[in-house]
């Protein structure tokens, strides 16, 4: 096929992706007020809960086996090096734009950690789907699709709740000392969705006026002597801390599903009760996969809505926006297309042409959406990750078109 027949392919599941998104934006908006920001966290529970475990669960039930679990040992490796590798650009970002303190573990995040989830349940499928896609039969395409991209997300999830959660904890600890030293100014973080109403009713508009302009001494020795305490905190706790996050990763429900699901895939006679049209359990099977149905228009009116936030703050610099995109659509692309063209000429990878490009495309895919909850979690550069997230995925609209054509005509 020709360049621009595959581009035609690979822009219509980015136009669909937009035109979604775009639909969220407008019923977050004031407007219609259908996805304000409550409603938009209660959704998010119900994907996070029930339709990404149903839909991860299904796909990889369906089809993956034993031997394509053991034949898929370099996505873990592979999206390793994407946190690796982007970690180490977004590290030369900041010390060469020198950003604000707090924002230092979001933009090494944002240029690390790619949404390996919610777009690739999206994009992989989309483009199976369309008549002109140089990988096989669609339906079958599809399928195998949506496997790769639950198996994506289930490590995606792994990493990015261990690396580039410590990440925005650290910043956020580093920051709060610099704070508690007077080294830099503080604040109040904003909350971009609240009125002035629920400021009044919650007390919250006091808390950040007393914080911001309290003269009392006895608050930042507080404060210091809780910074000197985590400082001295032992080797052993920090490991026993993580090693609690990664089990509590373990335990999310759309990591458990995906790990039921390959179970249920790798185990034949678990398999055979559950899968096909002559299995005696068939109709639990069909139950979680329409439940899973629903995933990926929620997640895209979800992404819409949150994007908004974006809109309304331009607390980040041009360049540091112009930086991380760069890493993000730019070198982070190249990267990926050598590794994994080097990783099948030594014989890593399997012969599919689709597994090749979901590597590739796990190098060019927007910030994760979870960097957001982190943010929120430990308050901080809320407002700046709101407009870094706009900008980076208004851009991956064309830079996801882009990339996924030169991933397809490589591998045509």
């Amino acid at each position: 096929m020709g360049f621009w027949s595959l581009f035609e392919v690979a822009s219509m599941p980015i136009l669909q992706v937009l035109l979604i998104s775009i639909l969220g934006a407008f019923m977050a908006t004031e407007y219609l007020n259908l996805l304000p920001a409550d409603a938009r966290r209660s959704l998010n529970k119900i994907v996070f809960m029930v339709f990404t475990p149903s839909l991860m669960f299904a796909s990889l039930a369906k089809t993956v086996t034993l031997q394509d679990i053991i034949s898929w040992w370099f996505m873990p490796v592979n999206i390793g090096l994407t946190f690796l590798f982007g970690g180490i650009l977004g590290w030369i970002v900041v010390k060469i734009l020198r950003p604000k303190p707090h924002l230092e573990g979001l933009i090494i995040a944002t240029c690390s950690s790619g949404n390996l989830g919610n777009l690739l349940l999206i994009i992989v499928p989309a483009i199976c789907n369309e008549a002109g896609s140089p990988f096989g039969d669609r339906n079958v395409c599809s399928s195998v699709g949506l496997s790769y991209a639950s198996f994506s997300m289930a490590l995606g999830g792994f990493f990015i709740w261990t690396y580039t959660y410590q990440l925005i904890r650290t910043s956020s600890m580093k920051f709060k000392a610099l704070q508690a030293t007077g080294e830099v100014s503080k604040t109040p973080n904003n909350d971009l969705d609240a009125d002035g109403e629920s400021h009044l009713l919650k007390g919250e508009d006091e808390e950040h006026v007393a914080i911001s302009v309290s003269p009392i001494k006895s608050v930042e020795d507080t404060e210091n002597q809780v910074v000197m305490e985590k400082r001295n905190v032992s080797f052993k706790t920090k490991l026993v801390a993580l090693l609690h996050q990664v089990l509590e990763e373990i335990l999310a429900p759309p990591t458990l599903a995906a790990i039921l699901g390959l179970i249920v895939g790798a185990v034949t006679w678990l398999r055979n009760i559950m899968v096909g049209d002559g299995a005696p359990l068939r109709v639990i099977q069909d139950s979680i996969q329409l439940l899973g149905d629903g995933t990926i228009p929620c997640i895209t009116l979800i992404l819409g809505g949150n994007l908004t936030q974006g809109l309304r703050s331009s607390k980040v610099k041009l360049s540091i926006i112009v930086g991380v995109i760069f890493v993000r659509y730019v070198l982070l692309p190249i990267i990926g297309i050598w590794i994994v063209k080097a990783a099948a000429n030594l014989g890593f990878l399997p012969s599919d042409p689709l597994y090749h490009f979901v590597l590739m495309i796990q190098f060019t895919l927007p910030p994760a959406m979870n960097i957001g909850t982190m943010t929120q979690l430990f308050d901080v550069a809320q407002e700046e990750c709101s407009v870094l997230f706009l900008w980076t995925y208004v851009v991956a609209a064309l830079a996801l078109t882009v990339w996924s054509t030169v991933f397809m005509w490589i591998l045509s």
